[in-house]
């Protein structure tokens, strides 16, 4: 491992922007796209309500890669890793510009994932390798700020490119901030790899890997992919005949992808089943709700895009509040209560219709932005606050995948929902009742997390460790 002080000093001044600009690369291109959805499907001849594929794909190569990406970083060395990542995600930019049809836009979604999986957890372990751990927070923090700028602008930005321009903007921007983090990393990122090589669990990656898939796909079945409910059924099985398999073999050897042994820890435990299943509101409000505008209120892209800048607004607002409330009431009181009233309000986004007044509007989505806030920090903080050094990293790793995970279910769920709902009702006209059944199931299904958080201890999380958790929302 490299001694911080072998970092020049222009080194380290630069490496937390390198670091931060890749971050806000991702971020960004993560909230952009939903408000063209709309508009890639009428240059694409696809319908709107069809185009989750383009989102789940990029989800779920980022959650499918995470798992790999240290032992990649330790193997290959962090500046080839990381000048790669950018590189692949401009690469990926810049053919989802092409694409010409929507099976040509999902492959350049891949390998966009492909990029965005490596370029944060490799940027967060130079930070962490390359730095005094007396400095890891402020650096932490100044790096995770354009997390919080990206689902800000994002919005508003792509309804503005797709009116002013084209939606294929929305991916060529990239292109000028690519070029400029691939110099950077070729030039200023120290080149560190792991004190000693460990073998790579790649059975259990690859186990792992196709349960994931076998499972989001069989929840697109049900959606854009139309199969008939034999199919979905036996992708099901076959996931969670993988899923049940990985987690076998990983009970019997010495160095798994995930240690069974986390789930040991109750908190822990809790608090990745209860990130799954109370993300997939959270997943799905974002591919939703730009649609919802557009296709059945009649909305401009820009009118959507700006119509979400109070949902970010007010979770940035919330993120202080955070840490008192949690002292105050205990992760148990926090996490069954937010749960309950997050679920609530994003049901109640099915009363939304033609004659709801933008300030109505405004007021829901910045009371979801700000119980969304606190969902995560105390879902993110309460999963790993109670393990111990050994197991800390692992347990990060295996969040960071369920994070990805859930907001792709979330959205293959919302739009199953969505698409079953919409051939219920038949033709376009009914397009509003549509969404209002999906709000409905959506925000009922995210309530019944509830019931998972009441399963913590009260005393669970009040160890007095001060475990710094990577904002990724």
């Amino acid at each position: 491992m490299t001694n911080p002080a072998l970092l020049d000093p222009r080194t380290a001044r630069l490496l937390p922007w390198i670091v931060a600009i890749a971050f806000f690369m991702q971020t960004l291109d993560g909230t952009i796209l939903n408000t063209a959805l709309p508009a890639m499907a009428g240059d694409l001849n696809e319908d709107p309500l069809r185009m989750q594929s383009v989102v789940i794909a990029y989800m779920l190569t980022v959650a499918l890669l995470i798992p790999a990406s240290g032992w990649i970083a330790d193997r290959f060395g962090t500046r080839r890793i990381f000048f790669g990542a950018i590189a692949l995600f401009s690469l990926g930019s810049l053919l989802c510009a092409l694409s010409e049809s929507l099976s040509m836009l999902i492959g350049a979604r891949v390998i966009q994932g492909l990029g965005g999986a490596l370029m944060m957890p490799v940027g967060r372990l130079v930070v962490l390798r390359a730095y005094p751990r007396s400095e890891l927070v402020r650096i932490m923090s100044f790096i995770t700020l354009p997390g919080l700028l990206g689902p800000l602008i994002g919005p508003s930005l792509g309804g503005w490119l797709v009116e002013v321009a084209s939606w294929h903007w929305i991916f060529l921007i990239n292109l000028p901030v690519g070029l400029l983090g691939c110099w950077a990393a070729l030039r200023h990122m120290p080149d560190l790899r792991g004190p000693e090589r460990s073998r790579f669990d790649t059975a259990g990656f690859l186990l792992f890997g196709a349960a994931m898939l076998l499972i989001t796909v069989a929840l697109e079945g049900l959606g854009e992919l139309h199969l008939p409910i034999m199919r979905v059924v036996l992708l099901l099985l076959g996931g969670m005949a993988c899923l049940a398999a990985y987690w076998l073999r990983a009970g019997r050897i010495e160095h798994p992808l995930f240690s069974p042994a986390l789930f040991h820890t109750r908190s822990f435990a809790v608090g990745i089943i209860g990130n799954l299943f109370a993300r997939l509101g959270s997943g799905a409000l974002p591919f939703l709700t730009p649609l919802l505008l557009q296709l059945a209120m009649g909305y401009s892209p820009a009118q959507a895009g700006m119509s979400l800048i109070p949902l970010a607004l007010a979770a940035m607002a919330a993120k202080p509040l955070a840490k008192p409330l949690i002292e105050r009431l205990g992760y148990r009181n926090i996490l069954t209560s937010n749960t309950l009233l997050l679920g609530a309000l994003i049901a109640s986004l099915a009363l939304v219709d033609a004659q709801t007044s933008t300030l109505q509007l405004i007021i829901q989505l910045s009371l979801i932005g700000a119980c969304n806030s606190l969902q995560f920090t105390a879902m993110n903080t309460v999963t790993l606050i109670d393990l111990d050094n050994r197991d800390a990293s692992s347990g990060n790793s295996l969040l960071s995948v369920v994070v990805q995970l859930a907001m792709g279910l979330g959205v293959a769920s919302a739009a199953a929902l969505l698409s079953g709902f919409s051939r219920e009702f038949g033709d376009t006209s009914h397009v509003l009742e549509a969404f209002q059944a999906t709000y409905l199931c959506v925000g009922l299904l995210s309530m019944l997390a509830a019931a998972i958080f009441l399963q913590l201890d009260t005393n669970d999380g009040r160890s007095g460790r001060n475990i710094e958790v990577s904002a990724d929302e």
